[in-house]
């Protein structure tokens, strides 16, 4: 399910096994990158900040797709060490629990793209720009859409409209992160959720 998880996807034994991608993310309005790899794209940049879908410029971004982790583990060396003198600190608003403290860039978004050019050119799965990637995997969760509302509504154990209670504040940001990713690249969720919170997004998107 391609909902906001914390900490690193690919922390665990098994991400060893299996196709891999390596990631360039530029922020958006800055000109400051991430650069890594991982086998779920998608989760890390949720985890690295709930509002990826803003932070990251989408068009500016690169996935290159390998056949294992190694792969793509030796391709972010590669890079890294070839815009090394480009390092720069972790931006504040990335979550801390996301373990993303290393391997951010600045001023080496030109060299990485003639870098991934010629990966291109040697045959790798270039996705770039992001945005038509991004849409095509949270197509794959939008099933999934309406049990995540009904769980959330029923562990409330009463209307949508309290989410917008003060006491709600985390639950409802949470709910506001999730639906807005889809609407970031055009995925209508209205008549994938309960009227309810169908509701209750279309007037709490209304009154921003």
């Amino acid at each position: 399910m391609a909902f906001i998880r914390t900490g690193d996807p690919d922390s665990t034994r098994a991400s060893s096994e299996g196709a891999s991608y390596l990631y360039v993310l530029p922020c958006a309005g800055e000109d400051q990158l991430k650069l890594g790899f991982s086998r779920h794209p998608l989760q890390r940049m949720q985890a690295l900040h709930t509002r990826y879908f803003e932070f990251f410029d989408l068009d500016r971004a690169f996935l290159v797709e390998t056949e294992t982790v190694r792969d793509a583990r030796d391709l972010e060396l590669s890079l890294g060490h070839s815009i090394a003198v480009h390092a720069a600190p972790v931006p504040l608003v990335v979550r801390e629990e996301a373990g993303g403290h290393s391997e951010w860039y600045r001023g080496a978004h030109a060299a990485l793209a003639a870098e991934i050019a010629a990966l291109a050119a040697r045959g790798y799965t270039v996705h770039h720009p992001l945005r038509p990637w991004l849409r095509r995997e949270l197509m794959r969760s939008r099933d999934e859409l309406f049990t995540w509302a009904s769980t959330l509504l029923d562990g409330l154990q009463c209307e949508a409209e309290w989410l917008d209670r003060p006491q709600m504040a985390d639950l409802r940001r949470h709910a506001l992160d999730t639906l807005d990713a889809y609407a970031a690249v055009d995925i209508a969720v209205a008549d994938a959720l309960p009227d309810r919170l169908a509701d209750w997004y279309r007037s709490a998107t209304g009154n921003r």
